[in-house]
C-alpha cells in the first residue's frame, strides 16, 4: 500500500484538505478502505455514516489490523461509535479473531476503544466463545513469556508481556462468564502476582465474582499492598 504521506506537515495538510473538500459516496468510502492509501483510509473510516452489508463490515474491520496506526486508530474510533447499533454488532460478531487481536494492539488508544465497543457484544455467545479463546491464548503466552524472563532481559520485553496481560484482563472484564471457573481462578491468581496495574485489572474481575466461590482470591486482593487494588475491592 502506498502511504501517500509526504515529508512535510504542509503537504500532508494539503492532502487532507483535498480529501475534505470533495464529496464521496458510500461506495467511494468503502473502496478507499479496500484499496486506498493511508490518508484515504483514515478519512474514509472517520467519514462513514453506516455499514450497508456484512461485506462492508468485513472491509471496515480488516483495517483494524496489519495497517498503519493512523488507520487503525480511526477505525477503532468509528467501531466504538458503530457498536451502539445492534445490526452492526451482528456484523462484527463474525470477526472475533480481528477484534481479539485489536484488544492487544500496541496503541493503547485503540485497545481502549475496541474493548469499550466490545462491552456491548458479550451477549453474542458464539462470538464471545471464540473471542475469549483467543484472549486465553494471549494470556497463556504472556504468563509463559514472563516466566521465562531473567533479570538481564531488557525492560521492554517485560513490559510487552505485561501490556498484553493487562489488556487481555480488561477484555475479559465483560466476558469472564465464558471462561471455565478453574481456568479463571488460575488466571486471576497468577495475575495477582504481577505488577500492580495487572493486579488492578484482576481485582476488577474478582470484585464481580461470587465471594463465597472465590474466597481465596478475594482475600488476596483485599490484602494487596497497593492502595488502588485494595480500593477496588472496597468500592
Amino acid at each position: 500500500m502506498n502511504s501517500n504521506y509526504e515529508n512535510t506537515l504542509d503537504k500532508n495538510f494539503e492532502k487532507a484538505l483535498t480529501l475534505c473538500s470533495k464529496s464521496y459516496s458510500h461506495e467511494d468510502l468503502i473502496e478507499f478502505l479496500r484499496n486506498g492509501n493511508i490518508p484515504e483510509k483514515q478519512y474514509s473510516a472517520l467519514s462513514l455514516d453506516e455499514l450497508k452489508s456484512q461485506d462492508d463490515a468485513k472491509i471496515f474491520l480488516s483495517n483494524l489490523i496489519n495497517c498503519d496506526g493512523k488507520i487503525r486508530e480511526a477505525v477503532a474510533q468509528k467501531f466504538l461509535e458503530f457498536s451502539k447499533n445492534e445490526k452492526y454488532c451482528e456484523y462484527f460478531s463474525e470477526y472475533p479473531e480481528i477484534l481479539a487481536q485489536s484488544t492487544i494492539d500496541i496503541n493503547a488508544n485503540i485497545t481502549r476503544m475496541v474493548i469499550e465497543g466490545l462491552a456491548k457484544m458479550s451477549g453474542y455467545q458464539n462470538f464471545a466463545k471464540h473471542y475469549v479463546n483467543k484472549l486465553l491464548i494471549y494470556i497463556k503466552d504472556a504468563f509463559e513469556g514472563l516466566d521465562k524472563i531473567i533479570y538481564k532481559d531488557k525492560k521492554y520485553t517485560i513490559n510487552k508481556q505485561l501490556f498484553k496481560l493487562y489488556w487481555c484482563l480488561e477484555g475479559l472484564n465483560n466476558y469472564y462468564d465464558y471462561v471455565d471457573k478453574q481456568t479463571l481462578k488460575d488466571i486471576l491468581a497468577k495475575a495477582l502476582n504481577q505488577e500492580y496495574t495487572v493486579r488492578e485489572k484482576a481485582a476488577q474481575i474478582i470484585k464481580k465474582l461470587p465471594q463465597k466461590e472465590y474466597k481465596n482470591l478475594y482475600e488476596l486482593a483485599m490484602s494487596d499492598e497497593n492502595y488502588y487494588v485494595k480500593q477496588i475491592m472496597k468500592d
